[in-house]
């Protein structure tokens, strides 16, 4: 046995109708459970097109326990790529701006440019982009490399 990739995620969220907004309308992600995106019920689903779904989103209601902040165990944050370029993770940025999320911060990786913003329950999402030139499957230590401040 060995794992071959990462299939899906899946996300408990307060209101999935609220958080499908988020990951449609604003990341552009395609919806694809329920059919229709407007009759979204207690589950929505997204892929990208590689595999059936990639993001599961399930309602827990709005009494259940918020993302705790700060240091602590489990999911730090988890990134989805939006384009090949530093023009569309500027778009992808300002979409969220616009839309009146909050952008966490950002970060030049040597290998990704990267924007992290928070989703509707304050799941933090990396948006990036690949740098192009960079091969990082002849140099995997460019993985390693220093974070350095993002300037878009």
């Amino acid at each position: 046995m060995g794992v071959r990739e990462l299939g899906h995620l899946v996300l408990y969220v307060q209101n999935a109708a609220r958080s499908a907004r988020f990951y449609r309308e604003v990341l552009g992600w395609h919806q694809v459970l329920p059919a229709d995106p407007e009759t979204t019920g207690p589950v929505a689903a997204f892929s990208g097109g590689r595999t059936h779904h990639e993001l599961l989103l399930i309602e827990v209601g709005p009494d259940a326990t918020p993302v705790p902040t700060g240091r602590r165990l489990g999911l730090y944050h988890f990134g989805v790529r939006v384009g090949d370029s530093d023009e569309e993770l500027r778009a992808a940025r300002d979409r969220v701006v616009a839309a009146g999320g909050t952008v966490l911060g950002s970060s030049d990786h040597t290998v990704t440019h990267s924007v992290y913003v928070a989703d509707p329950d304050g799941n933090e999402v990396e948006l990036y982009v690949d740098v192009p030139g960079v091969d990082w499957r002849r140099d995997p230590s460019l993985f390693a490399a220093p974070v350095k401040p993002l300037r878009l």
